[in-house]
């Protein structure tokens, strides 16, 4: 299965992945062997974090390998679009509410609400998606129903 994902999360990711393997998991041997010198493995408390750091960092370091492996990266260009698909910025008006909210589209990887950046597969991101400006969308979602108009759609470029 293809993920879609920009240039720029897959960059993040492979510098992720490259961190874990060249800093992380060299510096955590050297840890696991400094704790092993410190004597009785069974009550030393450095030598078990040490051990579960291993787990985590090999367990990270094979889910970004699956993923990068399953990528599709997307090209965004800068540029008006007529419809919502991946990679755009779209800019909504809570129907309710009247407050104004801007969601750019990307990958699971690079969701980061904080900075305005949403997945492609959460319920706002599935909703929005195959739609034109002016349209009324339905975003439903356990606390109940959200309906946005569609102000405006556009490519931005990544910085």
């Amino acid at each position: 299965m293809n993920l879609p994902i920009t240039k720029k999360g897959y960059e993040t990711l492979q510098a992720e992945l490259t961190r874990l393997k060249r800093e992380d998991r060299p510096k955590n041997i050297q840890d696991i062997t400094e704790a092993r010198e410190h004597g009785d493995l069974k009550e030393n408390a450095e030598y078990k974090a040490a051990k579960e750091q291993q787990q985590f960092i090999s367990t990270r370091m094979a889910e970004l390998e699956h993923r990068l492996g399953s990528a599709q990266i997307v090209e965004i260009t800068a540029g008006e679009s007529t419809t919502v698909v991946f990679g755009v910025t779209v800019d909504l008006l809570n129907m309710e509410t009247e407050e104004e909210k801007q969601y750019t589209l990307v990958g699971q990887d690079e969701a980061d609400l904080k900075n305005g950046s949403i997945s492609v597969q959460s319920p706002i991101g599935r909703a929005l998606i195959g739609h034109h400006v002016g349209d009324i969308v339905e975003v439903h979602r356990p606390a109940g129903v959200i309906e946005y108009e569609i102000q405006s759609i556009c490519f931005k470029e990544s910085s």
